[in-house]
């Protein structure tokens, strides 16, 4: 993970997304009715019901489901971890559980599909037990594209199994497919930052996109034909000059990114969206009709999250807290929405997770 991801995100959720004792378990909190309309805010019961608050502690983010729906893995600075780590926890928000080494930096946990006893994810671990420098802000609002990120595969009681990846450039925004046999993720190992697949096992490494810019965050389509991703790609020569400077340094400052949707083998690529705004965070429904993702779309402060059919129509918005809230995850059956938000926070910098009951359905219109 993502991603004010960009120049006009607010500092602390680009901390999170690229990035993002701890096992004691946090207090089982449950909303009172009086405090209700701070988790559910007027227009999104047409899409969800029973919204439920997971995390109370630090600032958490990027919280994904198992593949039979039981678990949730993200990531979480908290506690004595300055930098973030990755954690799984039950639906309810109970037991709480490092599963990451708790040194360096990690991002972008996700359930090895089909194998829930395994976990992957990126971290620096490896590299140094420090967390890596911060961004210089001298080049203004830009994401760090770590070289020291890989990816490593473990199993659920944090033993690390395997490096998958052994390079030295940015390897991270992995995620899986259904059937757990494939990784798609976003590397700078060719000097451009593009979107690869790869075995599980990290063998047959296939570069799927190839236009300058940034390409990242990818998801596989319910089938595993398709991919889902963000990207932002410099067109004019000051863009192109600017991208160029800034990537020499492992940064980007992708100030427009949007949505694209590209078939498993690299061809086919078309534009789900044109809007000129920070679109990220796609994720499709189980029934692969529809594309969930979090944008700015009504405000450069305000990131929500709205509802496309996969032909880009249909544009529905779906969120209307006024604030932040992003990362939004089907369950395989389609019936819960995870997302992370700063709903109900003591201040605008604080991301908690929260599940809810998805109850649209295309039948039931805009």
């Amino acid at each position: 993970m993502r991603f004010g991801l960009f120049a006009f995100l607010w500092m602390g959720v680009i901390l999170i997304l690229l990035s993002f004792s701890c096992e004691e378990e946090e207090s089982r909190k449950v909303a009172s009715p009086s405090s209700k309309p701070t988790l559910l805010f007027p227009g999104e019961e047409r899409y969800l019901a029973n919204i439920r608050q997971l995390t109370f502690k630090g600032s958490n983010a990027e919280a994904y489901f198992s593949s039979d729906g039981k678990k949730i893995i993200f990531q979480s600075r908290r506690g004595k971890y300055h930098c973030d780590q990755i954690f799984t926890m039950n639906l309810d928000g109970s037991q709480k559980k490092l599963v990451s080494t708790g040194k360096g930096k990690c991002t972008c946990g996700y359930f090895l599909g089909g194998k829930d006893s395994y976990i992957l994810y990126s971290s620096t671990h490896h590299y140094s037990p420090k967390c890596p420098p911060k961004p210089d802000r001298s080049h203004g609002y830009v994401w760090p594209l770590y070289p020291s990120y890989d990816i490593f595969l473990a199993d659920q009681s944090g033993k690390i199994l395997k490096q998958l990846t052994k390079n030295p450039h940015y390897d991270a925004e992995a995620t899986v497919s259904t059937d757990g046999k494939k990784i798609v993720f976003t590397s700078l190992r060719r000097g451009d930052v593009d979107i690869y697949t790869m075995d599980v096992d990290g063998t047959n490494l296939r570069r799927i996109t190839r236009t300058k810019g940034y390409d990242g965050g990818p998801f596989f389509s319910p089938d595993g034909k398709w991919i889902v991703y963000r990207a932002y790609h410099p067109k004019t020569r000051e863009e192109i000059e600017e991208f160029d400077k800034l990537l020499a340094r492992n940064l980007v400052r992708p100030s427009t990114v949007e949505l694209f949707i590209i078939g498993a083998d690299g061809r086919n690529r078309r534009q789900l969206t044109h809007n000129g705004k920070a679109n990220f965070a796609p994720f499709f429904h189980p029934n692969g009709r529809q594309i969930i993702f979090c944008s700015n779309l009504h405000g450069g402060h305000t990131y929500e999250l709205y509802l496309v059919d996969v032909d880009g129509k249909n544009l529905r918005r779906v969120t209307f807290s006024g604030g932040f809230t992003s990362f939004p995850m089907f369950s395989p059956d389609g019936k819960k929405l995870l997302f992370v938000s700063n709903r109900n926070s003591k201040n605008r910098h604080e991301f908690h997770i929260f599940i809810g009951d998805w109850i649209w359905s295309p039948s039931k219109g805009k």
